[in-house]
């Protein structure tokens, strides 16, 4: 309940209605640790919070980093933010995304959207540890070519060669050459053993049930599969009921899930 006060080091816009916040402990020596998945209640006295999943690497906890999207009155003023200001911290709330279950085994991601800056903590991880995973595979999708976030960074994994990296996006534009498609079409052709596989996947629910599909008919088994659930949370505690899922709370049980524990409430319309 008690939150903590961090203030800006840098603002970063990533696309027209996107940015990314890195900040500091307002202490000097504050470390914000956290697992790959969670995420924070960061907000604004007089202006409210919001549940914002950390975007930042969990082996360097002296930076927190989360990237927001403006869609309503807090991210709006956090938008506005400058250098040095300050605002709320709460958390690291939440389930995480299973990096250490994961280790022996190839790895495919797949992200819709902002859905990359959740799974971006996973990335940090596994480049960090390579020689304890197998193939490692990011699939990514957007709507245009615009859309893209972490763009240096992109460029930088695909440089490495230790990852296998597909962007596709809705709509071509400009001068973009490469995929044309909704992302769950680079699923049948990346290249993982899927029975020696883990699969996380974030993004809009809708690109989260169909890429879960194709991920399955490749032979992903279920229990193998995991999904970002971040659905209306408000509170992050588990009081407010903003983000019950059928029996689920999210932010308490969540907001990752293993497929098979959540599929039968996934597929319930406007639950």
């Amino acid at each position: 309940m008690l939150p903590r006060l961090a203030y800006v080091v840098r603002k970063t816009r990533e696309t027209a209605d996107t940015f990314t916040l890195e900040a500091a402990g307002t202490d000097g020596v504050a470390e914000f640790r956290f697992e790959p998945g969670q995420f924070h209640m960061i907000g604004l006295p007089g202006v409210g919070e919001v549940p914002i999943s950390i975007s930042g690497n969990p082996g360097a906890p002296r930076l927190l980093i989360h990237t927001l999207r403006e869609v309503g009155a807090v991210t709006r003023a956090l938008t506005n933010l400058k250098t040095n200001d300050e605002f709320t911290v709460r958390g690291p709330f939440g389930s995480a995304w299973p990096t250490r279950e994961a280790e022996g085994k190839d790895v495919v991601l797949v992200a819709g959207g902002i859905g990359l800056a959740p799974l971006r903590p996973v990335i940090y991880y596994i480049m960090a540890h390579r020689h304890l995973f197998g193939r490692f595979v990011l699939l990514y999708g957007t709507r245009t070519p615009e859309d893209i976030l972490f763009r240096k960074e992109l460029s930088q994994w695909r440089a490495s060669f230790d990852m296998d990296l597909s962007i596709a996006v809705d709509r071509s534009s400009g001068s973009w050459r490469g995929n044309v498609g909704v992302v769950t079409k680079l699923v049948p052709r990346a290249p993982f053993e899927p029975a020696n596989s883990v699969g996380m996947v974030c993004g809009p629910e809708v690109m989260m049930t169909y890429a879960v599909e194709e991920l399955l008919q490749r032979g992903i088994p279920e229990s193998s599969l995991f999904v970002s659930m971040e659905r209306n949370m408000k509170c992050g505690i588990g009081l407010c009921g903003h983000c019950q899922l059928g029996s689920e709370i999210t932010c308490k049980t969540g907001p990752v899930y293993r497929y098979d524990k959540i599929s039968r409430l996934m597929g319930v319309w406007e639950l």
